[in-house]
């Protein structure tokens, strides 16, 4: 207990002072993102580490008796410590000694070996536990963020945190620090071991390695850390480089750019490589020198020994400790180094690793999905824009663009067909996007049948929207998935999935495919064209049976009869369904109820389609 508790002071000490390195303390942010299950597996684990240094002591011990039985048997015979063992086993000459002793010292090794390997065994699986849990807690937060993060930094990031740095954490931090740790606990048993048996010859062994050890980390340490930095840097490269270049595959393979993509690659890799190298060079150059220099201890202790009046015989059971004890106490000395090694070069990747895992997460997330315990909003009668402003952030030092909407108020019944015209850079899309709760104004109100839209009821609202933008995303997978897009296959409704895909126009050509709903689309779509994209994005959102329809210039791939088609469709929906809608023809939005149209200045008109095309809006 004494030394559980200067263990946890030691790491306090430790953790304080990276806190006044970094300004935060990064174990005990990271500890406090991992579960209880995870703690109470760490308590468990520290007592196997003890277990195991209390095996470590006993093979060392076992040592003294079993040479001693060898050189001095009568010595060994007459000693105290000995008296009970020969009763138990009825022993009456030191030569019956021999082989009691033998099979003690073969099975404390045995079991020391086999406590190790078990500590190892739960020690990896623990740490890829927790890595497991970091990439899943992080990949769930960065989904739950609002769409404005999403839309204002690279995917490479997060792509990079979920996987690469994850992995970087996994090796370079937890599994370290475990090893570290029980290195730690296992030295202290040897030392004090070796105490026991000489207590000047231990702490000469342990002032020599110790100081030696702390001269290496001294020297390198800074070498560490900006090897660090370049691996945390150059794997976002990576990632980015890997990104565009195979995202913009078609682009690259007509341009005939694929050299310079692979420059990119390489700018990246090679950096991180040495980076990686010259760190795992650090961390294990020490070991041979230090396995030299103990073979010389070994070697000078033996010999002043030998001087000794005890003689020889006397020295040896000393000396075979000594040996066996150096011999444990050197690999895992090395391997305390290696683990701070790789913690002071992780640690970069550490805090991009916990900058996204301290992403806040909305209070519905938690909820089950249909749950409106935070606030429900029911659409009966209209939403009603309110004063709304808004402006997009428009670079790295913080300034903001010109304004995107100004004063905008408009009052949109359900079971309408409202069409949104204007300009490229008008606002079309992000007037949509505000009605849609994936941007917030800069102020002003989104209210539906008097109730104002919040961070509260957000996620209410946006269960009666379905969205269908220009650009559809597509997973690899078959047209079923991708109509029931995000719903396990267990779950999928067969008849709602066909239903949908009547009504946006596509069924006719899904069931003259072979595999039929289970055509796999390919990464993207890449199997369909883009007029078949876009109608399973529309079937996509009629399969969601959503009050709200809003389509981002939807049909824009499509012939003038196909969308006349899918209109009608939507017609026969009825009124109790919503219909937004930017197009690319001016004539898709001949039905509308209302039109929209966003001009210069922020101005915003509403009128019919007949009054937009007498102002000469076409």
């Amino acid at each position: 207990m004494i030394f559980l508790l200067y263990l946890a002071k030691s790491l306090t000490i430790r953790m304080n002072f990276l806190k006044k390195q970094t300004n935060r303390s990064l174990f005990l942010n990271l500890w406090s993102h991992l579960s209880r299950r995870r703690h109470k597996q760490f308590f468990l684990l520290l007592t196997l580490m003890f277990i195991t240094s209390i095996a470590e002591v006993v093979s060392i011990g076992a040592v003294l008796p079993f040479l001693g039985v060898l050189t001095a048997p009568e010595q060994v015979y007459q000693h105290p410590l000995i008296q009970p063992v020969n009763q138990l086993f009825s022993i009456n000459t030191p030569d019956q000694l021999i082989l009691p002793l033998s099979v003690f010292f073969i099975v404390s090794a045995l079991f020391a070996g086999a406590v190790r390997l078990t500590l190892l065994y739960v020690a990896t699986r623990f740490s890829y536990a927790i890595g497991a849990d970091l990439s899943i807690n992080i990949y769930n937060r960065t989904l739950y963020q609002d769409y404005e993060k999403h839309a204002s930094r690279n995917s490479s990031e997060v792509i990079d945190g979920v996987i690469t740095k994850t992995n970087i954490v996994i090796g370079g931090v937890v599994t370290p620090m475990l090893t570290l740790i029980s290195s730690i606990v296992i030295i202290m048993a040897i030392i004090a071991t070796l105490f026991v048996i000489d207590p000047v010859i231990a702490l000469a062994v342990l002032l020599g390695f110790g100081l030696l050890y702390l001269g290496v980390i001294f020297y390198t340490r800074n070498r560490i850390i900006e090897n660090g930095k370049i691996i945390a840097s150059q794997s976002k490269q990576m990632v980015k480089s890997l990104q565009e270049g195979l995202g913009g595959i078609r682009d690259v393979l007509i341009d005939g750019s694929q050299q310079f993509y692979c420059d990119l690659y390489r700018k990246a890799d090679l950096p991180l490589r040495r980076a990686s190298g010259d760190n795992e060079f650090i961390s294990a150059a020490p070991r041979y020198a230090m396995e030299a220099l103990g073979m010389m201890v070994i070697a000078v202790i033996a010999y002043s020994m030998t001087l000794r009046e005890e003689g020889l015989s006397t020295a040896i059971p000393i000396l075979g400790a000594l040996a066996l004890g150096a011999q444990k106490l050197l690999p895992v000395l090395q391997q305390a180094y290696s683990s701070y090694s790789k913690l002071k070069g992780s640690s970069p990747s550490l805090k991009s690793t916990l900058f996204l895992l301290d992403q806040s997460l909305p209070r519905y997330a938690l909820k089950p999905k249909n749950s409106h315990s935070m606030g429900e909003i029911t659409f009966e009668r209209e939403i009603r824009l309110k004063n709304i402003n808004f402006h997009y952030v428009a670079d790295r030092s913080g300034s903001n663009t010109s304004q995107v909407l100004k004063n905008v108020n408009l009052t949109l019944t359900k079971g309408s067909r409202i069409g949104f015209m204007g300009t490229t850079g008008s606002g079309k899309s992000t007037l949509l996007d505000i009605i849609m709760g994936l941007l917030h104004p800069v102020s002003g109100e989104v209210i539906i049948d008097g109730q104002p839209v919040t961070s509260e009821n957000r996620r209410s609202w946006q269960m009666h929207i379905a969205h269908v933008s220009q650009n559809i995303y597509l997973s690899d997978g078959s047209i079923e998935e991708n109509i029931a897009f995000g719903i396990s296959r267990e779950k999928i409704d067969h008849q709602q999935v066909r239903l949908a895909a009547k009504q946006a126009k596509i069924a006719e050509v899904v069931d003259g495919w072979q595999e039929g709903y289970q055509t796999l689309v390919g990464e993207r779509g890449m199997k369909l064209s883009g007029g078949q994209k876009q109608r399973i994005g529309i079937a996509r959102a009629l399969y969601k049976r959503a009050d709200v329809l809003v389509f981002d210039e939807a049909t824009s791939a499509l012939d003038n009869e196909t969308e006349r088609a899918i209109m009608e469709s939507i017609e026969n929906l009825g009124r109790g369904v919503t219909v937004f809608m930017i197009a690319h023809r001016l004539t898709t939005l001949e039905q509308c109820d209302q039109i929209v149209k966003l001009g210069k200045g922020n101005q915003v008109y509403t009128g019919t389609f007949q009054e937009m095309i007498s102002d000469g809006s076409k």
